[in-house]
């Protein structure tokens, strides 16, 4: 039985405008097992043409070609694949060595795509190499090698898979005398072996030693001959010489994804130079995204830092929000307070309120008089007329000279509930008839000492807008001005504002006394309500509650650190934008680096083609390949954030005092992720490229 059978096989070539040349014309052929056929002819005459569609390169084509009882010509792409790999051995004149691998890994090229065993790929090919003598090139790259060296490469890469049929175009086209005479002898010993081994050629010469000769001339065959002086002998080359079952019922293995990254790694390292500034200028990217989500988180951090220094989680603070006209303008119809709670009513449908939506959400806790307590601030214009006694040097000493310093002041603060000693940077939580101060009155004192102010500086308040003035008061009232009990930690932005904190008994108490036998008495009402809740859960949930109407906020702190997160959410927002601008460009650089290497790498796409990949594997290598770009892009962002980020919070502690960085592990994961979706992204288009090369066209290009 005829191992090739072929049967009327025609071929055209479209050319241009709907022009056909016929390159085979209706060839018939019969090869049988063990035979060295030589099909020679002119340029042009159809033989490389012959050779591509009896190894499924080419498929368009009328006529059978039969393998084994089985026509090719009804095989899928997938089966065509599986017979290049399993039936047919390529060997080519420009040997098509893969260069950045090493001899061992361009002959078990073949067995990768079969997803073997590295050990059982190891051993098959080093035995095939050890025959054909290149047992000491192994780990030598082709362009270490001699032109017969190389030849002898590419026969064992046909080997390997122990095909059918060996193919060899112009096998000895490249090589000197000697050497071409080594080369047929090893094709010739595998015709021995059993193999059927179908060499192109041109010289006569080679043509000379086959077993039988097919001469074409314009797509004919003119001589179809035997060598009556071919002798043949019993080879030793190959240990075996299965017979092969068809390809339709063949078990079916495919490369699998370790051994794609394996042979992307080996690609990627042979430009590794080049990958590397790929991976540079996309960390560049990942570098802006990283420190953007770190430096919102920082100043997250700093800023709700900074209000929890002077709020507690177990207390709601409420203020009143303006109330404005249909023209915009806020009601001043409490002049003391435009903003504050204006009755006593307002303030129990509010405590109403809380409850019942506190009940609706199957909370236990209650608002009542045992937890509510009231505060007030106001910014405004006064004066505070500073009473002590110091010695020659400025401090303070009881028996030095009385002196006075007035000052303005800006802010009028009760002392909220949850301040406790902590918060004091000297002396005590102010009683009645005393006051406690930001540390803003130091400097405004020229004193640098705690103990020359606390408890010995009394101040004389005067405060036209609320009708305080502790002069007038003292003299009618009260036995003595208040005096410093303490100084007070209190938010950084009001810590350069000399502030006055008082207890809210007391205020309510100058207030009193300023309306005794006022002819307009001021109606005083609380700015503030701070209640006390039983958990953090629970404040959160009322506060969030508050922050739902329109009437209420929450305390002056929470209002910043709402105002502050809303910049810094514009400022991430325009960040993210950038970095995403910036991550498109990686994006299309990756893009077009991937393009380059599909041009740069076509006549290795079509040997992978020739030795049986499919249009998947040849997708998966170049798809894994921009994988580990995204990934060694990943790493190097990762390790660039870590040195910038060093180096800024360094900077940023020398000037500003405190670095607003905050590097979390979930974010070099986001990175991490984003490199390399990016990147395959990118690579989809160009491995789609890949895929579709034609493999004929594929192995000419240059």
């Amino acid at each position: 039985m005829a191992k090739l059978e072929i049967k009327n096989l025609k071929k055209y070539y479209h050319l241009g405008n709907k022009t056909e040349f016929l390159a085979l014309d209706n060839i018939n052929l019969s090869f049988k097992e063990g035979e060295l056929v030589s099909i020679v002819g002119e340029s042009g005459s159809g033989k490389s043409t012959l050779m591509n569609v009896i190894g499924g390169l080419d498929s368009d084509y009328s006529g059978e070609i039969n393998v084994g009882g089985e026509n090719i010509k009804n095989l899928s792409n997938r089966e065509l694949d599986e017979y290049r790999k399993k039936k047919i051995g390529f060997v080519f004149q420009s040997f098509n060595l893969i260069p950045h691998l090493t001899i061992l890994d361009n002959v078990t090229i073949a067995l990768t795509l079969s997803n073997i065993k590295e050990s059982e790929k190891v051993k098959k090919a080093t035995e095939i190499l050890k025959r054909l003598g290149l047992e000491k090139q192994i780990k030598k790259k082709p362009t270490q090698l001699s032109g017969g060296q190389k030849q002898r490469v590419a026969i064992a890469r046909a080997l390997i898979n122990d095909p059918e049929i060996i193919l060899a175009d112009e096998p000895t086209g490249a090589l000197d005398s000697t050497t071409t005479l080594q080369i047929l002898d090893i094709l010739k010993e595998i015709a021995d072996d059993g193999k059927l081994v179908i060499m192109v050629t041109h010289s006569e010469k080679v043509a000379s030693i086959s077993s039988r000769i097919v001469e074409l001339s314009d797509g004919k065959i003119i001589r179809d001959e035997e060598n009556k002086d071919y002798i043949k002998k019993e080879g030793n080359l190959l240990e075996n010489n299965k017979a092969g079952e068809t390809i339709k019922n063949k078990k079916k293995s495919h490369l699998s994804f370790l051994s794609a990254i394996k042979l992307s790694f080996h690609n990627m390292w042979a430009s590794k130079m080049k990958n590397f500034l790929i991976a540079f200028g996309v960390s560049i990217s990942l570098v802006s995204l990283i420190l953007m989500l770190a430096f919102g988180s920082g100043l997250t951090d700093y800023i709700s830092s900074l209000a929890d220094q002077y709020t507690n989680p177990l207390y709601v603070s409420i203020t009143k929000r303006a109330e404005k006209d249909s023209s915009g303008n806020v009601h001043t119809s409490n002049p003391l307070n435009p903003l504050g709670f204006k009755d006593p009513e307002e303030i129990d449908k509010l405590i109403a309120d809380i409850n019942q939506e506190l009940e609706s959400h199957g909370y236990t806790f209650r608002v009542g008089e045992d937890n509510v307590s009231y505060g007030f601030n106001k910014m405004t214009y006064g004066s505070a007329q500073f009473t002590f006694k110091v010695n020659e040097e400025g401090k303070y000493d009881p028996n030095g000279e009385q002196t006075s310093s007035p000052q303005n002041i800006f802010y009028v603060y009760t002392t909220p509930p949850y301040y406790d000693e902590s918060n004091m940077i000297a002396g005590q939580m102010s009683g009645m008839n005393e006051i406690m101060f930001s540390k803003a009155v130091m400097k405004l004192l020229g004193m640098n000492d705690y103990e020359d102010v606390v408890g010995k500086v009394q101040v004389a308040i005067n405060i036209p807008s609320m009708h305080i003035n502790t002069e007038t008061i003292v003299s009618d009232t009260l036995d003595s001005h208040p005096t410093i009990s303490g100084i007070i930690d209190v938010s950084n932005m009001f810590e350069n504002f000399p502030v006055i904190y008082v207890s809210y008994d007391y205020l309510t108490a100058l207030i009193d006394y300023a309306n005794q036998g006022a002819e307009t008495p001021i109606d005083f009402y609380p700015y503030s309500i701070y209640i006390k809740t039983d958990a953090e859960e629970t404040t959160k949930f009322i506060t969030n509650y508050i922050d739902s109407l329109d009437n209420y906020s929450g305390s002056v702190e929470q209002q910043m650190v709402s105002m502050f997160n809303g910049m810094l959410s514009t400022f991430s927002t325009a960040l993210t934008i950038i970095a995403g601008i910036s991550l498109i460009v990686a994006a299309i650089m990756i893009l077009v680096v991937l393009y380059m290497s599909v041009t740069e790498r076509t006549r290795e796409i079509g040997v992978l083609k020739s030795i049986g990949a499919r249009r998947r594997d040849i997708k998966n290598i170049f798809s894994t390949e921009s994988l580990l770009i995204g990934v060694l892009s990943g790493i190097v962002g990762i390790i660039l954030s870590l040195i910038v980020g060093g180096i800024l919070t360094l900077v940023l502690n020398s000037v500003l005092g405190f670095a607003p960085l905050t590097f979390k592990w979930y974010y070099f994961l986001i990175a991490m992720g984003i490199s390399m979706v990016i990147s395959v992204l990118a690579g989809l288009l160009p491995a789609a490229k890949a895929a579709k090369l034609d493999p004929v066209e594929s192995l000419r290009h240059e």
